[in-house]
């Protein structure tokens, strides 16, 4: 299955049922009065942390999610059927924003987390609800509220506590493949690995961690260059980084060199990883040259590590297994004493008191004329709800959805556009159209 840690989905939560009409018909009950129920609640859409799932795969093809909408009210004051939310699962470590604007919405790290991303509508009321002793037989009905529309964009950041960094061919896979039961790739050539990959290392004193392969990093990764930038990402969320270092020498490349430009590409897109505990990993000790050339990386790496701390050096061969197990030993000892990410971190609650003031904000309205359609277009996100949520079968709905637009000062917009007696007017995104009269 392809590794996605990218998408860009359409949720549309369920529209509220409309209430009804309704009057009371029995023989012997004088004066009945409204017997109209109000609608059902419309389905929300929820995301849900599945913490089985890796990657944003299901999100690749399917990018459109609906709700289910509430049930109308019925007669005898009876409340339509409430639709059930719609849980879309999603994987731990996933970042949710709204697409259009860029606001944050959460970071969905835990097993069952959930979050509510689009809100359902709530159910139109029935004319029981606006019996009052002046108007006790009210015509009057509210349409359901529409469901909340929205464009999210998902990302996913890999839940690892170990974080594999280093050029290609560095022994990253061949590592993770010989301390647990993930079977990547591997092959002698750069960019073996493409996506990351991930497996659950368990040691013999039964502690256990999860570690990450993360595709090879080459000098530019920051800005763009080769696979690096598109998964770096993936480090922000690991507790300890273990850096391999090729020591065979077949590269071509002095190991320090080296060394030091993974860490000026992680400074660049990131400082804060540099501060994370890390141990240096020097791999393929099983090859000719190598023992020469970790003595002197060793020397320039105690002499200038390029970190506030100098790190530990561990010396391995994934191939002969020589040193993997006090590798793995000093990462758990690391891993005991290490400060959990900020991702991780959950806000805590506090006992600060607040005082919240009523603030009444006047609805926003436009007025523009439209010369294809010759008619003035009004919009306004309250004037659409409203009208949406209005009965226009019912003249005792429309007048006071006139009233309601006068109250929210849609004629005193229109007078100050310049409309005039006899214009039409139409309300943005629906078909309803009234004449403009002083």
């Amino acid at each position: 299955m392809a590794f996605v840690d990218q998408a860009q989905v359409e949720l549309k939560a369920g529209k509220g049922g409309d209430g009804i009409v309704s009057f009371r018909h029995e023989k012997f009950v004088a004066m009945g009065g409204p017997f109209g129920g109000d609608g059902g609640h419309g389905g929300s859409i929820i995301l849900k942390v599945d913490e089985g799932l890796r990657t944003l795969m299901d999100f690749r093809y399917n990018r459109h999610f609906k709700a289910q909408a509430g049930g109308n009210g019925g007669t005898k004051g009876m409340t339509g059927a409430s639709a059930d939310d719609r849980i879309i699962k999603v994987p731990q470590g996933t970042i949710v924003s709204d697409a259009e604007t860029g606001e944050f919405l959460g970071d969905l790290v835990h097993d069952g987390e959930t979050l509510v991303v689009a809100r359902g509508g709530r159910g139109g009321r029935g004319n029981i609800r606006f019996a009052t002793p002046a108007n006790p037989a009210p015509e009057l009905s509210e349409n359901g509220e529409p469901g909340q529309v929205r464009q999210l964009r998902l990302e996913l950041r890999v839940l690892a506590d170990v974080g594999l960094v280093g050029f290609p061919s560095a022994g990253k896979s061949t590592l993770l493949s010989v301390v647990s039961n993930a079977k990547p790739k591997i092959a002698a050539y750069h960019f073996t690995t493409i996506d990351p990959n991930i497996g659950m290392v368990r040691l013999s004193d039964d502690r256990d961690f999860v570690m990450a392969d993360l595709p090879g990093l080459i000098e530019g990764a920051s800005q763009g260059v080769g696979l690096g930038f598109k998964f770096l990402r993936h480090v922000e969320r690991t507790r300890v980084i273990l850096h391999l270092v090729d020591m065979s020498g077949i590269e071509g490349q002095d190991p320090y060199t080296q060394y030091r430009k993974i860490l000026t590409e992680l400074e660049e897109y990131d400082p804060s990883i540099l501060e994370r505990p890390q141990i240096v990993v020097a791999s393929k000790m099983d090859m000719p040259e190598s023992a020469d050339l970790f003595a002197q990386f060793k020397e320039q790496v105690e002499a200038d590590s390029g970190l506030a701390t100098t790190p530990e050096i561990v010396a391995i061969s994934a191939v002969t297994h020589a040193g993997v197990d006090d590798l793995l030993r000093k990462t758990a000892d690391l891993l005991d004493t290490a400060p959990v990410p900020a991702a991780y971190q959950q806000e805590e609650e506090t006992t600060e008191e607040k005082l919240y003031k009523f603030k009444q904000d006047k609805p926003q309205i436009s007025v523009d004329w439209d010369d294809e359609l010759s008619c003035w277009i009004i919009s306004g996100k309250e004037l659409e709800k409203l009208a949406a949520m209005t009965n226009m079968q019912r003249e005792a709905t429309m007048m006071r959805f006139a009233r309601q637009m006068r109250h929210m000062g849609v004629d005193e917009k229109l007078r100050e556009a310049g409309a005039k007696d006899g214009d039409d007017v139409r309300i943005n995104d629906t078909n309803f159209v009234f004449e403009y009269s002083e």
